[in-house]
């Protein structure tokens, strides 16, 4: 998408009016209808409408007849509420298929921006011909007195003393004052004399005598004026000079009582910290994982947030687009295919194939056959031409698994091909020339294979140019909430299973073994769970973690004095508290009771209900 069209500041849409979807939205249409691209883009367009059918219909054929249009009488559905929208058209052709281009604008802001501008532009115009100060409010009191009276907002202008010269209806019921109470009166020190807090203010402080002074429009959103009573109105309001010639001779104000909206914003906070005291009260009482879980293909499939993963990533952002030979390592179940396909859909030739040829499952004596083709009659069996890997991945990529297993006496032809980039079929003298890439992947040390002389040291450093590591499981235990979510949801469906849900405690089970089989072995953990599940949580078989990790400790470190459990349990319990206490009671989030702890909030939440911690009982701590 164009990124004039996205950062357009009118929100736009792009439908297709015989289909009823929408085609493109700008960011400003998203901020509008409340709504993501992605979201909008799968809803019809008459569900935008639908309060309002008739109208869109008459409006959508005469901007296909006369390829323009223009209506102010719709009603746009925007957070379950029906709104009024003024709406411009334009039709376009693309072929056969015909495309509108609407334009969308609220009438309450349109409303709000017109009376502003006209209410400014009347405070500014004539105002260069007035020739004494007292004759210039006057006179534009007398010549506005319609617009004064009429105006919601309170507005008041002051000569350069800061006394008031003229004082609207408006502003006289907002500040409670009488005409003869305020005309003649230093309006700061009437109505702008304290802050909200009571501290007083200073009139050199004050934004509206600072237009006096460098002659420059100040607005501010938060303020306060007193009433008569000698109660704070909570108020924003535009300061704008007033000139004549180049002497500055007063200033007119524009003021709102914000009062109300202020008070919809404090209850709106009071909701919202109502919500989160909600959520994490949920989120320690309900057994299933609150983590939120993105299940979002992350370049290209790879999903995970350790920083092992986000290194690999790294690496194949680094190494697609130059068309290197890449070497993927690591052991089985890590994910090796996914990097290669990964590096093949971010490259140039990712229009043509991504070829996968397993090394170790082709048969020795039909190695050439498979990777180079063959003629018809070349051998027994060959009933036709047959093209090999490298002619079908031609333009395009071929991913050796498993190269390790090629057997050594035939490495050498697989490295001409790899030099030369040519061959001949089995069984045809004529060579054949390919543009192919070439990423392999191994579980094993080609290294130490070279040594032990089981693999040539030059095809060895042909294929190793690029070399990425595939991150073991046991060392990227923070993914596995992720990956366990996504092979549960895949799993779950296939099984006709879609409630099915997997707890935090059982979470931690599968956090705590250390995946000889990597990811492999987790989505076949997952989906043997999600058949034998009988209820709507699956259960992890206790048989899985092994109690000693045979394996997964690296090292042992010298123990000091033993434990018990009780005073294991009594010291986890102290340290809960202590950070609660600090924390205030907030358990998520920066500077919450997780973060000082250094462990996932859904792990504390398990602790905190197990210790049975009313985290609540902090908050005034």
């Amino acid at each position: 998408m164009d990124r004039f069209y996205n950062y357009s500041a009118v929100p736009q849409i792009v439908v297709d009016p015989i289909l009823d979807v929408i085609i493109e939205v700008n960011q400003e249409a998203c901020r509008l209808l409340q709504r993501d691209r992605d979201s909008l883009k799968q809803q019809r367009v008459t569900s935008l409408f639908r309060t309002d059918l008739p109208r869109l219909h008459a409006f959508t054929q005469e901007v296909l007849e006369n390829t323009r249009g223009f209506c102010d009488e719709l009603q746009i559905e925007i957070g379950g509420q029906a709104s009024g929208v003024e709406v411009i058209g334009r039709s376009s052709q693309a072929g056969e298929e015909s495309f509108l281009h609407l334009g969308l604008q609220l009438l309450s802001e349109l409303t709000v921006r017109r009376s502003r501008a006209d209410a400014l532009d009347i405070y500014h115009s004539g105002l260069g011909h007035w020739n004494r100060v007292a004759s210039v409010f006057r006179e534009f009191e007398h010549e506005n007195r319609l617009l004064l009276d009429a105006a919601g907002e309170g507005i008041y202008g002051v000569d350069k003393a800061g006394n008031t010269t003229f004082v609207n209806p408006a502003a006289r019921r907002i500040l409670g004052y009488t005409l003869e109470e305020l005309i003649g009166r230093n309006m700061h020190s009437t109505v702008h004399y304290s802050h909200g807090d009571g501290s007083h203010f200073e009139v050199d402080e004050c934004p509206i005598f600072e237009s006096l002074r460098d002659g420059k429009v100040h607005t501010v959103d938060d303020d306060t004026f007193w009433s008569r009573a000698g109660k704070p109105i909570d108020v924003e309001y535009t300061s704008t000079p007033i000139l004549e010639g180049d002497e500055i001779v007063g200033v007119v104000v524009i003021f709102r009582d914000i009062s109300e909206k202020k008070a919809d914003r404090k209850r709106l906070m009071e909701v919202l910290e109502e919500v989160e005291t909600l959520k994490n009260r949920l989120e320690q009482e309900n057994a299933y994982l609150q983590e939120e879980i993105s299940i979002e293909y992350n370049n290209h499939r790879i999903i995970g947030r350790s920083a092992g993963v986000q290194n690999t990533i790294r690496q194949i952002n680094l190494v697609a687009p130059t068309g290197a030979t890449t070497l993927i390592v690591g052991e089985s179940g890590t994910g090796k295919e996914l990097i290669a396909r990964s590096i093949h859909e971010q490259s140039e030739r990712s229009e043509r194939p991504l070829i996968r040829v397993n090394c170790a499952a082709v048969p020795e004596d039909l190695f050439e056959s498979e990777f180079f083709g063959h003629v018809k009659g070349a051998f027994t069996g060959a009933t036709g031409d047959r093209p090999g890997r490298f002619e079908l991945a031609d333009g395009g990529t071929l991913f050796l698994d498993e190269v390790a297993e090629i057997p050594l006496h035939l490495q050498g032809k697989l490295l001409r091909v790899l030099q030369e980039q040519q061959f001949e079929r089995v069984g045809e003298s004529a060579t054949r020339h390919v543009d192919v890439r070439i990423v392999a992947a191994t579980n094993k040390d080609l290294r130490q294979l070279v040594d032990a002389g089981k693999f040539r040291e030059d095809l060895y450093f042909r294929l190793n140019v690029f070399p990425i590591t595939s991150v073991p499981l046991r060392e990227r235990r923070e993914d596995i909430p992720l990956l366990a979510q996504l092979f549960l949801q895949k799993a779950a469906t296939r099984a006709h299973k879609p409630d099915l849900k997997i707890s935090l405690s059982e979470i931690e089970k599968l956090g705590s073994y250390h995946w000889p089989g990597n990811i492999r072995e987790l989505e076949n953990v997952i989906e043997r769970q999600v058949i034998l599940a009988q209820g709507d949580a699956i259960r992890m078989d206790d048989s899985l973690i092994s109690s000693d990790q045979i394996g997964a400790r690296t090292s042992l470190q010298p123990l000091g004095e033993l434990e018990s459990e009780p005073q294991n349990k009594q010291r986890q319990r102290r340290n809960i508290l202590m950070a609660l206490e600090k924390s205030q009671g907030k358990v998520f989030g920066k500077e919450g009771a997780a973060e000082l702890l250094g462990i996932k909030p859904t792990t504390l939440a398990s602790r905190i209900k197990k210790l049975h911690i009313d985290p609540r009982s902090f908050k005034n701590a």
